[in-house]
């Protein structure tokens, strides 16, 4: 399929333009799901099954682009993590170090929500990390957040909010602890005194005290 336009050098897009994403997932039904969720977004879909086709798509590849260099425009790569061959950790790292394409966001998606694994690409240069499925509520999210040109700062905070709504689900009877204020001195006098006062219930009296008379001996005359 035939794309035109220019290089993509800015994360920001005006909103009278198509938003174009490149697709990236091995898995057949996982690419027709994302494909189908971007274009009811109104958006343009180029899907691939691998790294390595993407990077040749993106002319990253040490070859000529399919498409053509001068001709190609990205605005959003959204990319499995775990595919066979190059994963979506290595696609990245490739993107990031491209001078011509490491402004363009890029979203890991996973099955798996594995912290370390989401911590790495987002120290990486990821803009967010998607648990699957994908709903298109996400898909809206990130073409909004582009559109508006947020910036990787505003994708941050909604996938931190997202970890925190994440950990209240696991644990659903947990509440944030509430800082206490310290004492005042005059309360902690008063709480001071109170712990030395007798308590009110009465305490048992002590024991009388018994004395012992020493018998007198009796002598014989």
């Amino acid at each position: 399929m035939a794309m035109t336009g220019e290089i993509y050098h800015s994360p920001m897009v005006c909103q009278e333009e198509e938003l174009h994403v490149l697709a990236v997932d091995d898995s057949f039904v996982d690419r027709k799901v994302i494909e189908r969720l971007l274009k009811r977004s109104s958006c343009k879909v180029t899907a691939v099954e691998s790294g390595t086709r993407a990077l040749q798509y993106l002319g990253l590849d040490g070859e000529k682009s399919s498409v053509g260099y001068d001709a190609l425009k990205v605005n959003l790569i959204m990319t499995d993590y775990s595919m066979p061959g190059m994963t979506g950790y290595e696609l990245l790292k490739k993107i990031k170090e491209s001078s011509a394409f490491r402004e363009i966001p890029v979203v890991i998606m996973s099955s798996e929500n594995i912290m370390a694994r989401i911590d790495r690409c987002l120290e990486e240069g990821a803009e967010e990390f998607i648990v699957k499925p994908v709903k298109l509520s996400d898909v809206k999210r990130l073409k909004d957040c582009i559109i508006k040109g947020d910036g990787e700062e505003n994708v941050k905070k909604n996938l931190n909010k997202r970890k925190l709504r994440d950990e209240e689900d696991d644990h659903p009877g947990s509440s944030p602890l509430t800082p206490v204020s310290p004492l005042s001195p005059s309360m902690a006098c008063d709480l001071a005194s109170s712990s030395r006062s007798p308590s009110s219930s009465p305490s048992p009296a002590p024991a009388p005290a018994v004395s012992i008379k020493r018998p007198k001996l009796l002598h014989s005359s």
